[in-house]
């Protein structure tokens, strides 16, 4: 059976000797963040191909999705992570039963319970990770994925520092190394993370991370199975206008796949039809949304989708911002833009997925691109 993922193995074999490095002045033990948009294949490529490439090192790798269920508090989904593995580890298991003050462990019992991990428990992230390492003689490399929702919560919060924690224990000379590498969708929420001096992994590098080039694109029009062969440039343009989003083709490709009546000269053209109506139903859905909202609503997003990593939310500049667009956008409008309505329209906006909020007050959109579409559709003219 062919393989249905496509491999990066030379990009996850250099990335995991970055992260695993120990030489003089390397900034590896800070952390690695890799930002790209949603969709473009990062997740698949941490999970598939540098999962394994760091495994092959001598690594013991956990793996924590904090997109994958978006009610759970991102500090407790961290520490799920960590509990799981822990328990994989009857050796350590014991360590950490002789540290909660107990001879005796009844494996699969009641006498130790590892509720005992975690923040604010008797047994810290911090100790448990070192007795992990202790016990495997392996470094640990913690791979979070969309890791800026960490900073949305006290509880994610809490669970950055106690991984700081656990990574300047670990990476002393008494055990076996911590690496901790972050993706996320949004570079600027990321940066969040490391950019100020009270952030637990201040100055660790933030990297793009690099969009699927030549060698996909070859791979999926050999494998691609349409009734016509697809020809590589004219998917690459295809690709890019798609965002580099790889499930825009597999869209594509499925939609047109089980149409007999196009033949193999037709199969190209139906091809490129196919990827332009993926493309615009993905915005026209997004669409949707920015166009049912109220007009403050409307006006607070188009302020922000502007202004991005410099907006201000509450400010009397940016106050004037949102009264002159809501007057271009509803003229007969007469609310007037305050600190209360602006506050309540965007808890609207983060209920509808366009906006997100750092536990701090800071807001950005949810989406990277969302700023671009808007633009595109000439969402943001009002602004200028």
């Amino acid at each position: 059976m062919a393989d249905t993922v496509f491999h990066r193995t030379q990009l996850a074999e250099r990335m995991a000797q970055g992260v695993m490095a120990s030489a003089v002045g390397s900034a590896a033990a800070s952390g690695l963040f890799l930002a790209a948009p949603r969709r473009t294949g990062k997740s698949t490529f941490v999970r598939e191909d540098l999962r394994p490439a760091l495994q092959n090192r001598g690594a013991t790798v956990l793996y924590v999705d904090l997109w994958a269920n978006k009610k759970a508090d991102p500090g407790a989904v961290i520490v799920g992570a960590v509990r799981a593995e822990l328990a994989r580890h009857e050796g350590v298991v014991a360590r950490l039963a002789r540290t909660a003050g107990m001879e005796k462990v009844t494996v699969g019992g009641v006498a130790f319970s590892l509720d005992r991990v975690g923040l604010g428990k008797e047994i810290s992230l911090s100790a448990a990770l070192a007795a992990l390492s202790d016990e495997t003689g392996q470094p640990i490399v913690l791979l979070i994925d969309e890791a800026q929702h960490a900073i949305a919560t006290e509880g994610g919060y809490d669970a950055l520092f106690a991984l700081k924690a656990a990574r300047d224990e670990l990476n002393s000379s008494k055990h076996h190394g911590l690496r901790i590498v972050a993706t996320g969708s949004n570079r600027d929420k990321l940066a969040m993370l490391r950019n100020s001096k009270d952030q637990a992994f201040f100055g660790a590098p933030l990297v793009a991370f690099p969009p699927l080039d030549a060698d996909y694109i070859q791979w999926f029009c050999k494998g691609v199975g349409l009734a016509g062969p697809l020809d590589p440039d004219a998917v690459t343009k295809l690709f890019e206008r798609a965002g580099h989003r790889p499930e825009i083709l597999g869209a594509a490709a499925d939609s047109i796949r089980f149409d007999f009546n196009i033949g193999p000269a037709d199969a190209a053209a139906a091809f490129a039809k196919a990827v332009d109506e993926q493309i615009e139903e993905a915005d026209l859905q997004t669409l949707r949304v920015i166009q049912a909202l109220t007009p403050l609503q409307s006006a607070v997003l188009r302020v922000l989708a502007r202004e991005g990593e410099k907006y201000a939310p509450f400010e009397a500049g940016t106050m004037e911002r949102y009264r002159a667009m809501l007057s271009a956008l509803a003229p007969g409008e007469t609310m007037v833009p305050e600190v209360s309505n602006v506050q309540a329209a965007l808890g609207a906006l983060q209920d509808k997925s366009l906006v997100w909020k750092e536990k701090r007050g800071v807001y950005s959109l949810e989406e990277s691109m969302t700023a671009e579409l808007m633009r595109r559709h000439g969402l943001l003219d009002a602004a200028a």
